[in-house]
């Protein structure tokens, strides 16, 4: 099993095609510099009016398959 976690800031505007299916993954630079193509459809629980905005952590098993994804918190700022 690998875990990584990431941060990840999309407008509502900015996901709409993800959203509708036009656009299928969403490639993500996980914190230790690892890139994932995730499914859209496993961020569409974290959707909101603003978007989707917030730290997140992926659970992938030994095939490299989503186990889970897990919203840690929302996006911080740093200042």
């Amino acid at each position: 099993m690998d875990e990584l976690r990431f941060t990840l800031s999309l407008s509502a505007e900015e996901f709409l095609p993800y959203y509708q299916g036009v656009a299928k993954t969403v490639r993500v630079r996980a914190h230790d510099g690892r890139t994932v193509d995730l499914p859209a459809t496993r961020l569409r629980p974290f959707v909101t009016r603003q978007g989707i905005h917030g730290e997140f952590l992926l659970r992938l098993d030994d095939s490299h398959r989503v186990i889970e994804l897990r919203a840690l918190g929302p996006r911080r700022t740093l200042g």
